[in-house]
């Protein structure tokens, strides 16, 4: 495979050229990615000369109109899904709201959905308030050594009442790459449907949602280097299974079903710079011609690939330090560049000592309070979470351990 080159990559970022952020070395992606140049051009674009409302047959609103469905379009192809099994919504907060709704409407008293203890609170706080509504709740728990997640567990939850599974790609703390296509088919040999929250593995590679197979797929633009949206693929089959969340004239068209708010026009157009980039990285290094998807896919895998190369340095340089506990794995091909550290002083504290030392990174629970208490981590304390991305060089991974060096 071709390597990934570090310098032209950067350079799509206007965030490594900006001299108010020069000398710091940003290990917060977690939260939130840099904004690459393809996006920032098509939101510039949009609030210049498309701000208007779209869809009329004037210039100014067809054009914006087009830009919108271009985004759907060149995103839904490179998830590997029809254009219209994507939609688009303010967060995948709200969007994972929208959904419990839709499955409280449709499901029964006595019916059940499985969650997990290793989610971020946004894919399993909606789902544990249907228990309100008569539904029950089962929760699948991790391994408190590990943080794993055990398919075989799963399989002993599942029998006829089971309507729902909902899992994490990979959690934002714990960093474990889950098997999705396993977890699926055992899921859907029950009868069961499956919502898989890939906020916090998407970023580090565009997924082929079609391949791995779920039936829900969700992730954050802002985490994959665009504006400000939740990205949702819904599969046709559920899709048009579950009761209307829309306008009631909006109900036979599937992206529209399930986003009761107005769209946001400029950032749902500016979402197709993030396909600009996919296909500027393809291109630059030699990717495939044509498939959008098969261009994705080999985009995933360089970004994966320069990923692991500098993470498995970190994971070594922790892993074995004393009053440091890693959380989650050290084998830096089974999960992603997320590394939260459970240490014996607050994480916060050690977080603004960081500062110092040029390191951009966060201390505190993540909105990840189930899995770190269910692996025995002190909440008043929090962890310490360094998280990258393809974009982070190798003189920021050594300023960073040099910089955890001083400060552990």
């Amino acid at each position: 495979m071709t390597s990934l080159d570090i310098d032209f990559v950067r350079a799509q970022f206007p965030a490594f050229s900006e001299p108010s952020l020069q000398g710091q070395a940003f290990f917060e992606n977690a939260g939130g990615s840099y904004t690459c140049k393809p996006v920032l051009d098509r939101l510039t674009r949009y609030y210049t000369r498309r701000k208007v409302q779209p869809y009329s047959p004037y210039d100014a609103s067809r054009l914006a109109g087009e830009e919108m469905d271009e985004a759907r379009a060149r995103m839904a192809a490179i998830l590997g899904v029809d254009t219209d099994e994507l939609s688009f919504g303010p967060s995948t907060t709200q969007n994972t709201y929208v959904l419990a709704q839709a499955f409280r409407q449709w499901m029964k008293p006595g019916e059940a959905i499985i969650v997990t203890n290793q989610d971020h609170e946004a894919n399993s706080g909606p789902w544990r308030r249907l228990a309100d509504e008569g539904i029950e709740i089962r929760e699948w728990q991790i391994d408190p050594e590990t943080g794993s997640l055990n398919p075989m567990d799963l399989e002993n939850m599942l029998d006829e009442s089971v309507r729902l599974v909902c899992f994490p790609h990979c959690s934002n703390v714990i960093g474990e790459i889950n098997p999705v296509t396993e977890i699926t088919a055992i899921a859907h040999a029950a009868g069961a449907f499956v919502c898989v929250d890939g906020v916090s593995y998407a970023p580090h590679g565009f997924p082929n949602v079609g391949d791995l197979g779920p039936d829900i797929y969700l992730f954050s633009a802002y985490k994959t280097y665009g504006p400000h949206q939740g990205c949702m693929v819904i599969r046709r089959t559920l899709g048009e299974m579950l009761p209307n969340q829309a306008h009631y004239f909006n109900g036979d068209v599937l992206y529209k079903r399930f986003t009761p708010a107005g769209p946001d026009h400029a950032q749902i157009a500016a979402s197709a710079g993030m396909a600009d980039y996919v296909d500027l990285l393809s291109d630059h290094h030699n990717g495939p011609e044509a498939g959008a998807t098969e261009r994705g896919t080999f985009v995933h895998d360089l970004m994966r690939a320069q990923e692991v190369a500098l993470l498995q340095p970190v994971l070594d340089a922790v892993k074995d330090r004393n009053a440091v506990r890693l959380i989650g794995t050290s084998d830096a091909n089974r999960r992603a560049p997320t590394v939260a550290l459970a240490l014996n002083r607050n994480a916060e504290a050690v977080a603004a000592d960081l500062v110092g030392h040029g390191i951009m990174a966060g201390g505190g629970d993540f909105y990840a309070v189930r899995p770190l208490q269910a692996m025995g981590v002190d909440l008043d304390q929090g962890v310490l979470r360094v998280s990258f991305t393809h974009y982070t060089s190798q003189q920021e991974i050594d300023q960073l351990l040099n910089a955890l060096d001083d400060v552990l």
